[in-house]
Parts: structure tokens; sequence; C-alpha cells
């Protein structure tokens, strides 16, 4: 039927954003970690959660059916192992603070009209508030440690690197991650002042002080040195830029670089034409477009700006894990 053309699929589409506002509400207000200690029901789950229970129950059905619970014949709901493993708090593998800034991204969509009509991109980093500062730090750092493993295992480090600088690292999971897998590296970490402010305590959770700071800072104005560091991340940082202004970066970190040295910039990949554009790759340009001022760059035009900059391009790493993100790699040669 799909293939057929004959499913109204934009009803299918328009209608997602209920299932999805259910499911960050159900977070937000505490109904799975109402269950976290096992089955409840919905008036036990509203007891807990502080919520109407006539209203819980009808939001309870609806988890079950999106397979986030499952409903006994003792009337009781339980947390499915997706729930479990993903939606808690204190579970290892959690995606909850992903899920509860998922109320940033929503009202920044809400603008897309806006920016349709006006083409006047948002300035978020410039108009979040204290609070939505820390949901942002705590959100993207549930973000990083999706993709960490990979990342890290993959990330081309000169043999008998010491020193690295993270920029826009905020959180610094990558940092940390890579610092473990290496032991002699040690990390700075460049953000703005009040992403660091929010990202200390995330970090300071890892255990990592000796061998990861963070500093505060503007990573397009700041001094970044010369012949300073080893290695230079910046994941998820180049799509809020425009080209002069990542060919200015790039230029910058390369004199940063020891002879040697590599940069890796870490980012979801605008594919080369539409006509091969996944879904999910084609919005992510689209909504850094609106949050920002640019949006997602293609392999080829990061692998310019470092040639420009005199750096010796190496061949683009595809992620598996996290489909439709990369890494485009450069080294500084050596003499």
């Amino acid at each position: 039927m799909l293939a057929s053309g004959r499913v109204p699929t934009p009803l299918i589409d328009t209608y997602a954003a209920a299932f999805g506002e259910t499911a960050l509400v159900a977070t937000e207000q505490g109904l799975f970690e109402a269950l976290a200690d096992g089955p409840r029901d919905a008036a036990g789950v509203a007891s807990e959660a502080g919520t109407d229970m006539r209203a819980t129950e009808k939001v309870l059905n609806v988890l079950t059916s999106m397979r986030y619970l499952r409903y006994g014949r003792d009337g009781r709901y339980a947390l499915t192992a997706l729930a479990r493993r993903f939606l808690l708090a204190d579970a290892p593998s959690s995606v909850r603070d992903l899920v509860l800034m998922r109320r940033l991204e929503l009202a920044w969509i809400d603008r897309l009209g806006e920016f349709l009509r006006s083409g006047d991109p948002l300035d978020v980093h410039g108009t979040m508030t204290d609070v939505d500062w820390g949901l942002y730090q705590r959100g993207m750092h549930a973000q990083a440690a999706l993709s960490a493993s990979e990342a890290t295992r993959r990330t081309p480090v000169p043999k008998g690197a010491r020193d690295m600088l993270d920029i826009g690292g905020s959180h610094g999971y990558f940092s940390v991650a890579l610092c473990r897998r290496h032991q002699g590296l040690r990390s700075t970490v460049l953000d703005l002042p009040q992403a660091v402010e929010h990202a200390a305590p995330i970090l300071a959770r890892e255990g990592m002080g000796e061998r990861v700071a963070l500093r505060a800072g503007d990573a397009l104005t700041d001094d970044l040195g010369t012949d300073a560091y080893d290695l230079v991340i910046m994941w998820s940082l180049v799509h809020h830029f425009d080209d002069p202004t990542n060919r200015s970066l790039v230029a910058r970190i390369a004199r940063a670089l020891r002879p040697g040295g590599v940069l890796v910039i870490g980012e979801a990949i605008r594919p080369a034409s539409p006509a091969r554009a996944a879904q999910f790759s084609s919005f992510l340009d689209l909504y850094f477009a609106l949050i920002s001022e640019a949006g997602t760059w293609t392999f080829e035009e990061m692998a310019e700006w470092q040639r420009a900059a005199g750096l010796v391009p190496r061949r683009p790493i595809k992620m598996v894990i996290a489909q439709g993100i990369g890494m485009q790699a450069a080294a500084r040669p050596v003499g």
C-alpha cells in the first residue's frame, strides 16, 4: 500500500507529533520513574507521580500501545525492557535527559514558519535561559554517550599524543572517553561561559578532573595558541557557522596544531545530493539552519576548509551506530 502511493502518509507524518508529545510529557511528569520499582495500577502511578488518575490511565494506555509499557491481567502496568533501558534516570544507557531536551527543540521548531517566511534564523545560544542551558547540557551529554564508544575508537589519535583541545565540547564526554582510552592524553574543553557553568557538575561526576579541564571562552575570538596541541576535536559545532567563519576557525586550529597533529570534525553530514539524502539527514540540515545560521556540511566542504588551512585531509569516517554522523579528519604535515 505504501509503495502504491495510496496511503495518506501526510496524516501519519503530521500526527506523529502527538505520540512524541505523549512520551515526552510522561517522561517530564515522572510516569516511567513511578514504575521503576515494579508494576502499579493507574491509581498507584498517579499517586506516585502526583498526577490525575483518569488522565494518567489514558496516557499509560497510549504508552502501552507504543511498547513502552506492558499491561497485565491484574490491571497493573509495567516497564518494558526498552523503557527500563533508556528512560530511567539511573539507567547506564539512559537517554532521559536527551528526551527532556526535546522540549527546547520543539519550542524552536514551532518557529519554523517564521523562518520559512523571513529566512532569519534563531539565535538559540544567545537567548536560552539559565534553566534552558542546564537542560541543554544534560541532553547533549546523553546524546554524546550514544556514540562515544565508536567515536573514540575510530578517532585518529596521533601516536604519543599528549595535549588535546576539545572545542565546543562543554560536558566533556568525548574528552573523557578519549583520555580513558589513551592514557598519556589530557584535554582542555573550550566552550561558552554559560555552557561551562552547567557542564562542570556533569564533568565532575566522571572523576577525570586531573586530565580533563573546562575553559570558558569563545573559539571564534580566543587565542588558540601556536604548536600547542597534538589533537583538536570539534563535535556538533560547525553546523552553527557559515562557510567563511568555519574557514577562519579551521585556519586558526591548524596553527594551534603541532606538526603531525590532527584535527577531527565530528558532525551530522549533508549528502552531496538531495536525491541521496535520508529523511533525518535532510531534516538536520533544515533544523540547524533554523536554530543558528548555517546547516550541515558535506565531507568535501569540510575537507576543503582543512586543505585551505594547509592540512592534509584523510578519508571520511562514516559512523555505523549513529547513522548520518561522520568524522572528517586532517593532519598537519610534519616539517
